[in-house]
């Protein structure tokens, strides 16, 4: 059947992928000239890569694992150390370490905790630990019940220590959502707790060594074409045209001549926020199109800042613990594709960035800049500071789903009430919050319950979709 998806990032990419080996004919249109969606990068003028988001691939993505090993390009994850790093904002150009030893879970990451005697005491390990006790013994289900409260109202519950969250939980919160603990939803934090403990390499990290776009959308593009699909840019979706019974009779596409696209089934793969605003009037009084009403993309900021010397040696993700930013890296340690052993390229996100979506280039890379001046003391003072080369600044209005208190109960599911119309994003509902692991087993589940609707000649046993 052919299967017309609008959408190029994770979620389009990875339907189309699961189609396609399903037996299907999966047709991606792109409205952007480039791939990815959230994950997009771009080239710039010196051959630079410049990227939508700090993407950072962790052990306890299991869907993400197995569509690289799928695609026969595991080797383009560069792992890291296991261990989570933290600068001490009171002691500038210094740093704080939980590292994992080579043990079984939850085991790894208690000593992990307990070994840190930087960043909190020992009756506020204790104290932590006992407030965890519910999640880890009642596992998702009361993760999933805890939705109704934020971070920190949660924590405020199970009697833990304000200073916790100070210490770590509010540069987690803004390097899982980009907003802080008092607004993040419990379930959120919780999630990722229960598999950073439960699982040895749970927490471990990875960097793609080169660019998003050309070492994991590309193998994607290549492999859905290899099987008779199609991926199209620069193909917007103007309008979801519907039959008499309120079914998709096609896609109509902006800036080309009006074209129709007309297929036997339709997936939106579109982030939540444009797809509001192209449901038809006869959808939206159906129950999924009214739930993500209450959904909305938070906004995000990228930099890349090019230096004139090495800032750093450390070959892993940070947590800034910075008023200003959430996570950053030095990506010419972190990746092979943008190594320098003379120079620093450093990739930061600005969370939350509310705020500062609406500001100049010159006046984000301003406060950085202090920032920077903070994290790296000895490199900006004295009579030659490190010298900013260039910058990026990739502003995303609108990212991933706030994932504020009560945000589960509107994520809908893949298949819809529309006879021949299916959902994917990592907005939908699946067991992860909004990210890439996200994306891609929303793509997963879409292609999933197609294939169940509409099963093809090749769809056997030992092709089934293997769902984590």
């Amino acid at each position: 059947m052919r299967i017309a998806i609008a959408g190029a990032g994770l979620a389009g990419l990875s339907c189309a992928k699961y189609l396609a080996d399903a037996g299907h004919v999966p047709i991606v249109l792109e409205r952007r000239d480039v791939l990815g969606g959230k994950i997009a990068a771009w080239q710039d003028q010196d051959g630079d890569w410049y990227e939508t988001g700090l993407h950072i691939f962790f052990g306890a993505y299991p869907n993400m694992l197995q569509l690289f090993s799928e695609l026969g390009i595991e080797d383009r994850l560069q792992w890291k150390e296991h261990t989570m790093i933290f600068n001490q904002p009171e002691k500038p150009g210094t740093y704080s370490r939980f590292d994992f030893p080579d043990l079984p879970a939850p085991v790894n990451g208690l000593i992990a905790i307990l070994r840190n005697n930087d960043m909190l005491t020992w009756p506020e390990k204790i104290k932590f630990g006992l407030g965890l006790l519910p999640a880890i013994v009642k596992g998702q289900s009361y993760v999933e019940q805890m939705d109704r409260y934020s971070w920190s109202q949660w924590m405020k519950s199970r009697n833990i220590p304000e200073r916790v969250e100070k210490e770590v939980f509010i540069a987690m919160s803004k390097a899982l959502n980009f907003i802080n603990p008092d607004e993040i939803s419990a379930t959120i934090l919780l999630t990722a707790l229960n598999r950073f403990l439960q699982e040895k390499n749970g927490s471990r990290m990875a960097f793609l060594d080169g660019s998003p776009t050309e070492r994991l959308c590309q193998p994607l593009v290549e492999h859905i074409t290899s099987r008779g699909g199609q991926v199209r840019l620069n193909a917007p979706l103007k309008e979801i045209l519907l039959n008499p019974d309120n079914s998709v009779k096609g896609f109509l596409l902006r800036d080309n001549n009006d074209e129709i696209v007309e297929a036997d089934l339709y997936v939106s793969a579109m982030p939540v926020d444009p797809l509001k605003t192209i449901v038809p009037e006869p959808w939206r009084s159906l129950e999924c199109f009214q739930q993500i009403q209450g959904l909305e993309g938070v906004p995000v900021i990228n930099l890349h800042l090019w230096f004139d010397r090495k800032l750093t040696d450390i070959d892993h993700l940070l947590f800034s613990r910075s008023p200003l930013l959430s996570v950053y890296a030095d990506m010419s340690n972190t990746c092979k594709g943008y190594y320098s052993e003379e120079r620093s390229m450093l990739e930061l996100v600005l969370a939350p960035a509310q705020e500062w979506i609406n500001k100049s280039d010159q006046e984000i890379i301003a406060a950085t800049m202090q920032e920077l001046e903070k994290l790296f003391p000895d490199h900006f003072q004295g009579d030659t500071p490190a010298k900013l080369l260039k910058s990026h600044v990739v502003k995303t209005p609108r990212s991933v789903y706030r994932a504020t208190p009560g945000r589960q109960a509107h994520r809908p599911l893949q298949r819809t009430p529309v006879s021949n119309f299916y959902l994917a994003g990592d907005f939908t509902m699946q067991q992860y919050l909004g990210s890439m692991e996200g994306a891609v087993l929303s793509g997963k589940l879409a292609a999933q319950a197609i294939v169940e609707d509409f099963p093809t000649s090749i769809t056997s046993e030992n092709q089934q979709m293997s769902l984590v």
